[in-house]
């Protein structure tokens, strides 16, 4: 045989029978009809992309609820506060108008004790009785607006109340009692106007 001569293996033609006829060997083929393409979402995808743009929707009208509930709320403190304020200036013109319209009466009763002095040429009873009823209607006046005095005679000095002027040997009273009254004093609603002035006793020895 001639060293060209080509001898076959032995087993050649078998294996390409073979080859041919396997069942777990299959052609390369440009894709199955049940394949999804990579390019299209799935429903779940778009059933999540949906639910999520509900929420934000949702989440964005609450928020546009509350901003419009902070608006009002502010409207609301800025008109709270304005009737405040007017409230506090109409208070501090006009703090002592019961005072005032009470003193009216007074004011009237002063010159009408005036003109019947005038009128009695001197009548001294008359003129007294016109004082008696001023300075009643005056007092009266005073204790409606929370004007109270303070004649502290004979009471254990106070320096809260009263305000020492003087001291006044005694034996006639404990020490450290006002002796007499100077001058009397007011409190307004139970603050100290005007301090009374008093004399206070002391030991005679």
């Amino acid at each position: 045989m001639s060293q060209h001569d080509e001898r076959p293996t032995p087993h050649g033609d078998d294996d390409a029978a073979d080859n041919a006829t396997r069942p777990d060997i299959e052609p390369v083929q440009g894709g199955s009809e049940d394949s999804v393409d990579a390019g299209e979402p799935s429903a779940d995808g778009v059933s999540e992309t949906a639910e999520l743009t509900a929420q934000l929707e949702q989440a964005q009208a609450e928020a546009e609820q509350y901003r419009e509930q902070a608006v009002r709320a502010q409207a609301e403190m800025e008109n709270i506060r304005k009737r405040s304020q007017r409230d506090v200036d109409s208070a501090r013109k006009f703090a002592i108008e019961k005072f005032a319209s009470e003193l009216l009466g007074v004011r009237d009763s002063l010159e009408l004790g005036l003109q019947a002095a005038e009128d009695n040429h001197g009548d001294f009873d008359k003129l007294k009785e016109g004082m008696d009823m001023t300075y009643r209607m005056l007092a009266s006046s005073m204790e409606k607006v929370g004007i109270e005095t303070i004649n502290p005679e004979g009471e254990t000095f106070n320096p809260e109340y009263h305000e020492a002027v003087a001291t006044q040997p005694t034996d006639e009273m404990a020490p450290n009692t006002v002796a007499s009254v100077m001058q009397k004093g007011y409190t307004l609603n139970g603050r100290v106007l005007r301090a009374a002035m008093v004399t206070v006793a002391k030991p005679a020895g």
